[in-house]
């Protein structure tokens, strides 16, 4: 079949911002601002460099004082940190950037430095599928099976749209990874490494479609598929598809992480004693792995918006959110999270991977897009890139009055609620708890919406028990993630050294390709693993177990002997270890 080829846009015009050699020049030279922009001093060890274009008469007039305040902990020169774009009615608004690109050299960031984005990849990803959709190669609903075979047969069809949504109940690869004590920061991976560890699987978290729950694995495959349906590489897909008819010059992936990419910065974590580099050591991509700029960005947010690059039905299908199994319309979509910001409609992702921070959100009512990279482990991503759009949105930023938790818990019986619960499928738990009249979660409130419901926080999030009764019961959690999760309640427990003594043993899983061996020692539950980590886990009710973020639970047979252990860590629901004799 010909390859259609997407509709042909003129390029944008040539960039009048000046050249990077240039700015740095004029700060050194003092050379006197141009009319219509500002280039930003040096004011101590503060270190900025910005253009700021005309702002639209929406933006306020200290719109740009507000975004350094934003910043003002990384505008350092003895500290990674982060750029920012503004583009507003096609115009380009705000371009900054703060702090070093490379503290071992001396480089600072400007808004031309190449980060990584992390999961803002995702978007690229599902914008090749639609591509090869639009050229009729695929179908969003085909089985992902058709194109890699090496996936097991789960009983189940899992569409390349259950991938795009994260409904595909697959495990996420680097968790497995991660189970395994060879996770990404410690080991290189490739494609390859991503179907190995996908087909040893033996279950999936969830029927597909049943919930969202966010993998790695999907878009890792969706990658795949575009490289064997194409049959070129997926980096150089997205090239001739994608980053060049948009003239996103500074973008491409990181399918080898040893490469020289000029302009790139390094991205770096804290530490008790400052910052370390922490960048990505792996050539899998499509998950994560864009390398780009808040220009580039900018641009790839209005191609969302236009359809210049496929036309109307590829700004409707990139935008084409999951369905759950109950007929439930989740809020992803093509990497891309659809839902109300502020009482505006919003259009974002978050991106993170190593040290590197990202944010892209997009308001369509307001002709308001904004873009944010770091190289800081410590940029809160959403809370960052939500407060720059808060600023440029300004009184169209609205948020809901706060509920009277007070009021609406007064004269209610809570103490009934409280306690702790359990995920049946995960083993996962949280705690309830009474304090100054009102039910809480850790931080959050619960509002009282009837005797047996409960919202959470500010949220959309509900919990509805069972029954309203003086014995505690299990209940329902209403959310856009889940078509049906429960929790039930459970007691805590403190094991003795005999019932720990119970659990020692080996147990091997063929699935994260490991083992596990466990031991009583001291009054507590320690496991050791191969080639040398070891890590003690705490009792949280019968048989159940919590450390390093795992909820491990111990299998009893028939005879009421251990026989296996069931471990969940976050994207991956509970992997079964089989214990060894002897």
């Amino acid at each position: 079949m010909t390859r259609r080829t997407p509709a042909q846009t003129p390029p944008p015009p040539p960039s009048t911002r000046p050249s990077l050699a240039t700015r740095r020049l004029a700060l050194t030279l003092g050379i006197p601002r141009a009319p219509g922009r500002r280039i930003g001093p040096v004011l101590g060890a503060a270190l900025v460099v910005a253009i700021c274009l005309p702002i639209s008469a929406q933006a306020p007039p200290d719109a740009a004082e507000r975004v350094d305040e934003i910043f003002e902990r990384w505008n350092s020169n003895a500290s990674p940190g982060c750029a920012i774009g503004v583009v507003q009615d096609g115009l380009v608004v705000l371009e900054r950037a703060y702090g070093m690109a490379d503290l071992e050299h001396g480089i600072p960031n400007t808004p031309e430095t190449v980060f990584e984005g992390g999961s803002l990849s995702k978007q690229f990803t599902a914008a090749a599928t639609v591509l090869l959709a639009l050229d009729g190669k695929l179908s969003l609903d085909d089985d992902v099976r058709d194109y890699v075979p090496e996936l097991p047969d789960y009983g189940y069809t899992i569409t390349l749209h259950h991938l795009m949504t994260h409904t595909s109940g697959l495990r996420d690869w680097g968790s497995v990874a991660s189970i395994s004590g060879w996770g990404r920061e410690q080991r290189s991976h490739d494609h390859a490494d991503v179907i190995d560890i996908l087909s040893r699987q033996t279950a999936l978290n969830f029927v597909p479609g049943h919930e969202y729950s966010y993998s790695n694995s999907g878009y890792n495959l969706l990658a795949i598929v575009v490289a064997r349906v194409s049959g070129m590489s997926f980096a150089e897909f997205s090239r001739e598809r994608i980053f060049e008819p948009l003239g996103l010059r500074h973008t491409q992936w990181r399918d080898d992480y040893r490469r020289i990419v000029p302009g790139r910065s390094t991205a770096y974590s804290t530490t008790s004693n400052g910052w370390e580099i922490n960048r990505p050591i792996e050539d899998v991509h499509g998950n994560g792995g864009i390398l780009t700029t808040v220009g580039d960005l900018g641009i790839w947010a209005a191609a969302l918006q236009d359809g210049r690059l496929g036309g109307p039905d590829f700004v409707r299908m990139m935008h084409q959110r999951g369905t759950l199994n109950d007929g439930s319309t989740i809020v992803y979509a093509g990497g891309l999270m659809i839902e109300p910001f502020a009482g505006v409609p919003s259009v974002t992702h978050t991106g993170s991977t190593a040290g590197y921070r990202a944010f892209i959100g997009r308001y369509p009512d307001q002709a308001l897009s904004v873009a944010m990279l770091c190289n800081a482990s410590n940029a809160p991503t959403g809370g960052n890139g939500s407060a720059v759009a808060r600023v440029y949105l300004g009184g169209m930023a609205t948020d809901p009055p706060r509920p009277d938790y007070e009021a609406a818990s007064r004269a209610r019986s809570l103490d009934r609620f409280a306690g702790l619960y359990a995920d049946p499928v995960t083993g996962s738990t949280l705690e309830l708890r009474v304090q100054d009249g009102i039910l809480r979660q850790g931080s959050a409130m619960l509002l009282p919406l009837s005797e047996t419901a409960f919202q959470v926080g500010s949220g959309g999030r509900r919990y509805v028990f069972d029954r309203a009764s003086d014995a505690r019961s299990g209940f329902e959690v209403e959310d856009w993630q889940y078509s049906n999760q429960r929790y039930e309640p459970v007691e805590s427990w403190s094991p003795s050294a005999p019932e720990l003594a119970a659990f020692a043993g080996t147990y091997q899983s063929v699935e994260a390709e490991t083992t596990y061996r466990v031991r009583s020692e001291d009054g507590r539950l320690v496991i050791w693993q191969r080639p040398d980590d070891e890590y003690a886990v705490e009792p949280i009710y019968a048989d159940t177990f919590e450390g390093r973020g795992r909820v491990i639970r111990f299998r009893r047979g028939e005879s009421g002997r251990i026989d296996a252990l069931s471990l969940s860590l976050g994207r991956v629901y509970d992997m079964s270890f089989e214990r060894v004799p002897g």
